[in-house]
């Protein structure tokens, strides 16, 4: 598949970009594409939600009433998890929820998503550029020159450039990453892709490395 490539300005260059059939026009495969976002949401999670059992609970350890003669069920401290203020049953415990996904199936996954969004034609390709000072006025501006002003956007970049980075920070339903970062989350995630003309072989190679 050829794209034009134009100027973050919105003037076309006269150019084209190919995009390799082996990233960007595979059959996608849904599966990968739902494993890896789990895998990726799951790292994202803290695991740090606790409660306290009836042993971490602060209260007498004191038997309430005696065993037998109450007409009422048994009761031993006022700890007990089924008085109010004592200690939860089976409460949330501090765990790791990541997991590991073969790198085969990442790489699947993130060329799956890449074809999605090219087959929607949900790519736009610009020419190498950066600011010279960090300007989210400039990047709003470039937004707005694609057609992409109120659309979810992912701007991928060749190398880290922090002016372009601290330019679209600010900027709502927008997010800038290097090549190198690309993953199946974000890239599903945002409603167009912007490849920056030199990121679109570094991200062939990176999902063609055997």
């Amino acid at each position: 598949m050829d794209l034009a490539v134009v100027k973050h300005s919105g003037e076309k260059t006269g150019r084209n970009v190919s995009l390799s059939n082996e990233v960007f026009g595979i059959e996608p495969n849904d599966h990968a594409i739902y494993l890896d976002v789990k895998s990726i949401l799951a790292n994202k999670r803290q695991g740090t939600h606790k409660s306290k059992q009836r042993n971490e609970i602060s209260g007498s350890s004191k038997k309430i009433k005696k065993q037998k003669g109450t007409g009422g069920a048994r009761a031993g401290n006022i700890k007990n998890p089924q008085f109010k203020g004592g200690g939860r049953i089976f409460g949330p415990a501090p765990r790791d929820y990541s997991f590991k996904l073969n790198k085969k199936v990442k790489d699947l996954a993130r060329k799956s998503a890449l074809t999605y969004k090219a087959k929607d034609n949900s790519i736009a390709v610009i020419e190498d550029f950066n600011f010279e000072a960090p300007k989210t006025k400039q990047y709003l501006s470039m937004l707005q020159s694609l057609s992409l002003g109120d659309k979810k956007t992912l701007l991928v970049i060749p190398e880290s450039k922090s002016n372009l980075v601290l330019s679209g920070r600010n900027v709502k339903n927008t997010k800038v990453i290097t090549a190198s970062q690309i993953n199946t989350y974000d890239v599903l995630h945002a409603e167009h892709l912007i490849l920056a003309e030199s990121s679109v072989e570094k991200i062939s190679n990176l999902l063609n490395q055997a």
